[in-house]
């Protein structure tokens, strides 16, 4: 009867310990399942993130901003104007010549500034402008637009000026390139010495 008992107990044993085994494994297969759709959700996401159009939106977004703040005006080459000098004088006491440049480039430059003026005497010695007292003003050129930089002085009607001016040298605004020009025809003789000459900064023509 004891044996048979113990037969008994064995036996229950046995079947407890299959049933725990095979919780176990279910347990196991579910943590590994769900795991790998925990991964798989993952990866199609980032895959989503990387084809989707916001990413992608938002960084062309940002190089087209940035392309946008770095245009800017760059200013004109001396080999893009067409530049001469013409007498202007309002009557027979004030001195004036007109230097205008004009922009013969396929693109829109900036002339604003003071030229660099120099006058050239028939002795071949050649004496700088000076300055007049005005403040440059924005001088945008489009192709085929025109400034004008003025040259203002007394006309000496002494006959005895100090100067015999014969070419005028113009560098433009913010360029180290120089262009020689002939003396305006008929432009008064200059009072006192080719120092006391100014020169006005560009500005767009009307």
């Amino acid at each position: 009867m004891k044996k048979t008992r113990l037969t008994a107990l064995a036996a229950v044993t046995v079947a407890a310990a299959l049933s725990l085994t095979a919780c176990g494994g279910e347990d196991s297969g579910s943590g590994t399942s769900s795991k790998g759709s925990s991964a798989s959700s993952s990866n199609s996401s980032s895959s989503a993130s990387s084809k989707g159009g916001s990413g992608e939106d938002i960084k062309a977004e940002a190089a087209g901003s940035a392309t946008k703040t770095g245009a800017r005006v760059t200013f004109c080459k001396t080999a893009d104007l067409a530049i001469d000098a013409q007498d202007a004088a309002p009557d027979e006491k004030t001195g004036r010549i007109d230097i205008t440049m004009v922009n013969r480039g396929s693109k829109t430059c900036s002339a604003t500034g003071f030229p660099g003026v120099d006058i050239k005497d028939a002795d071949g010695t050649s004496s700088s402008t000076r300055r007049g007292q005005a403040q440059p003003r924005v001088t945008t050129l489009k192709p085929g637009q025109a400034a004008v930089a003025n040259l203002a002085y007394d006309i000496d009607t002494s006959g005895e000026s100090m100067s015999d001016p014969t070419h005028l040298l113009v560098t433009p605004p913010n360029e180290t390139h120089t262009v020689t020009l002939k003396w305006p025809a008929g432009a008064g003789a200059i009072k006192g010495i080719a120092a006391d000459v100014q020169v006005y900064p560009t500005h767009n023509v009307n």
